[in-house]
Order: C-alpha cells, then structure tokens, then sequence
C-alpha cells in the first residue's frame, strides 16, 4: 500500500514513525526469542560489546564504555555479565601490561561461538520477512539503508568530535 507524503517535515515525521514501528515489532521478537533460548540470547549492549571485540580484538574497557556511551556503573555490569552470565564465558579480562590502571578485554571461543549464533538468528528472521519484498522494493531498501548507515555514521562522527577534548 503506498503512502503519499505532501510535505518534507510530514513525511520525515512519518518515516520515523514507520522506523520506530519496525523498531518495536524487532524488540518483540527478540523478547520471544529470549524468552525461547536463554542460554545463546544477548541484550543490544552484550551483543554490540561482542561485535565491538570481533571488530578489533583487544580493547580496553574505556575504549567499549566509549563505545557503547554508557556509564562506568552501566559497562561493568555489562562486563560482569559476559564474564559470568553463560555457560562459559564470553570474554576474557586481564590488567593492561603497559598500564595497570586499565583492563584489556578479548573475545572468547565461546564468545565468538556466541556472537554467531546470535548474529545468525537475527540474520534468518530478516531474510523470512524481506523475501516478501520484490526484487525493486529490495533494490531501494538496500539503497535506502546504505544511505541511512552513512548518515548515522555522519552523525556519530560529529557527536565524537564535539566530545572530544580541545588540545
């Protein structure tokens, strides 16, 4: 069913509408999922801490609190939970050997194992809801989502440039 949209703050107000309706039918379905498979199910922050990691192998817990923009409090429960909140645990800590104030962080076997599952799933439900799209409708949404990811990236460069410290 296509949608007119008269003017630009009207159809930016529906876009995002229909982007937060998408958002919260996603967290349903993740909240069935965890509720079916407690022991692979990842929250956004435990998942995004391990995505960090397979980014980049070893990083401080400073340089995830960064990345997540959490707080202090918020990244150790985060860390806490990985380390003992699985059958095994998902990353490894050790003190920093050039500097003992920070903690390096690594990604287990287990936690890579974890990661792909998770990844995995979330992939599979994706590609069962957009095989109902044709091949234009795919075409454009892949093209409209490139276009978002590089706004949203746009976006967080600048917010870490405002934050960062003057020199």
């Amino acid at each position: 069913m296509a949608h007119t949209l008269p003017d630009s703050a009207e159809s930016l107000t529906q876009m995002a509408d229909e982007i937060f309706e998408l958002t919260k039918m996603a967290w349903r379905q993740r909240l069935a999922a965890r509720a079916a498979d407690t022991e692979t199910e990842l929250s956004e922050s435990q998942f995004l801490t391990l995505d960090s990691l397979i980014r980049q192998d070893k990083q401080t817990v400073g340089e995830l609190q960064r990345y997540l923009g959490v707080i202090p409090a918020q990244m150790s429960r985060i860390i806490r939970s990985l380390e003992g909140g699985f059958p095994r645990p998902l990353i490894a800590c050790a003190l920093n050997p050039e500097d003992k104030r920070k903690i390096d962080v690594t990604l287990t076997a287990a936690g890579r194992t974890a990661y792909e599952t998770f990844k995995q799933g979330r992939l599979e439900r994706s590609l069962y809801i957009l095989h109902g799209l044709s091949d234009q409708d795919r075409t454009d949404f892949v093209r409209v989502c490139q276009h978002m990811r590089d706004l949203y990236a746009r976006d967080e460069a600048t917010r870490a440039a405002a934050a960062a410290p003057s020199e």
